[in-house]
C-alpha cells in the first residue's frame, strides 16, 4: 500500500485503534476485518480523476469525507488529521 498520502484529512471509524496516516496497513486490516470497507465507501462518494490537478483531487476527497459523515446513520465515522490519536478518542467515547 502507498502510505504517502499528503492530504489534510482522512476518514476512520471511531473504534479503529490505528491512525491511517501513520499505520495504514494495520488500520486497513482492522477496517476490513470489521466489515467497514471505509476506502470503498469513500470511493463511492469521491468522483475524481487522475486528469484533475492534485489540489482539485484533494478538495473532492475532503468533500467526500464530509458527505460520508453526513450520511453516516450509525455515527461511526470520524474526519481526522495526521496528529489524531485513536487511543485518546476511545477514552473520550467511553465517558
Amino acid at each position: 500500500m502507498n502510505n504517502d498520502y499528503d492530504g489534510e484529512f482522512m476518514l476512520t471509524t471511531k473504534d479503529n485503534p490505528f491512525n491511517p496516516f501513520t499505520n495504514f496497513d494495520e488500520w486497513f486490516a482492522y477496517d476490513l476485518r470489521n466489515g467497514y470497507n471505509t476506502c470503498g465507501i469513500l470511493a463511492r462518494f469521491a468522483k475524481t480523476s487522475t486528469e484533475l490537478s492534485l489540489s482539485e483531487q484533494k478538495r473532492i476527497y475532503d468533500s467526500a469525507i464530509d458527505d460520508v459523515i453526513k450520511n453516516d446513520v450509525q455515527h461511526i465515522y470520524l474526519k481526522i488529521t495526521k496528529d489524531y490519536n485513536p487511543t485518546e478518542n476511545m477514552k473520550i467515547d467511553e465517558n
